[in-house]
């Protein structure tokens, strides 16, 4: 019989302030040179700030193709229109599933509550065959994401299957991703477990975790990325909350450049033409 292991800290990043979009101010985890990807994760930005100035010009109209993007807000509104009429806002603990697919051009801008803006930004990438699907979107309110209580902690399922049987909101089978928000007591432990066939990593939104047997500290804004295993333990320092993500990985080729995350060089030229020709969306 095989042995369970429990998954530790393959590699801890602080992250890379950026902006992007009309300037918005942010921390990019997976993405840039310390983590291009994480498959089939792309990209996951971090962003968060009380100052309008950070954040306010938000993401005018831009193309996207091939992948998917998923946005979950702490707090703040987030204002999404797309080319093929859809709008919609994503309020506090809400989140957004969308997959471009063949392709769509969209615009977030945010509405500020209180002047304090914060959430994150995942992106997920489609296989080959699915590449070119029509885009659709999954959004959610918080009240629709289911929540697990447990002794110590709440789990806000967004994503997933707990070990205590909570689903996730989010259909799909593609990567079969599991998303997760979790409010730690201090001195706790928080046990679950991550398909052995997915890549995961946690990220600290606050207060400080030590994770698996090495006990390996993750604090605040800090993003690690996770061994193979049977069983996820973390435990607490102080109160805490962090994401759990992960998913199954593709291992197909990946050729990305801006917007496009296709496989070959050839589709990324294809898409930049049909973006230039209107034929986008």
């Amino acid at each position: 019989m095989q042995q369970s292991a429990k998954n530790e800290v393959k590699q801890l990043i602080n992250g890379i302030p950026t902006s992007d979009g009309d300037g918005v101010h942010l921390t990019r985890l997976i993405g840039n040179a310390k983590l291009m990807q994480l498959d089939p994760f792309l990209l996951f930005d971090a962003f968060g700030s009380d100052q309008p100035q950070d954040y306010i010009g938000g993401f005018p109209p831009h193309p996207h193709r091939g992948f998917e993007t998923v946005t979950y807000m702490l707090a703040g509104k987030m204002r999404h229109q797309d080319s093929v009429g859809n709008s919609g806002v994503i309020s506090a603990d809400g989140v957004q599933w969308m997959t471009a697919g063949k392709g769509i051009i969209h615009s977030e801008m945010p509405e500020q509550e209180q002047g304090l803006l914060a959430g994150f930004q995942l992106w997920v990438n489609l296989p080959a065959n699915d590449k070119m699907t029509t885009p659709k979107y999954q959004e959610h309110s918080a009240a629709n994401i289911p929540q697990e209580k447990r002794e110590f902690s709440t789990v806000k399922v967004i994503a997933g299957t707990t070990m205590q049987g909570t689903t996730g909101i989010i259909d799909n089978k593609t990567t079969a991703p599991l998303y997760w928000d979790v409010n730690l007591t201090a001195q706790q432990c928080f046990n679950d477990n991550i398909a052995s066939t997915h890549n995961g990593f946690i990220y600290v939104i606050s207060g400080e975790l030590s994770v698996g047997e090495q006990q390996t500290k993750v604090t605040k804004g800090q993003i690690a990325t996770l061994t193979t295993g049977d069983i996820f333990t973390v435990n607490a320092s102080q109160d805490s909350r962090f994401l759990v993500i992960a998913g199954k990985p593709l291992n197909e080729p990946v050729e990305r450049a801006g917007p496009f995350v296709m496989n070959t060089r050839q589709e990324i030229e294809q898409a930049f033409a049909d973006y230039q020709h209107g034929r986008l969306a």
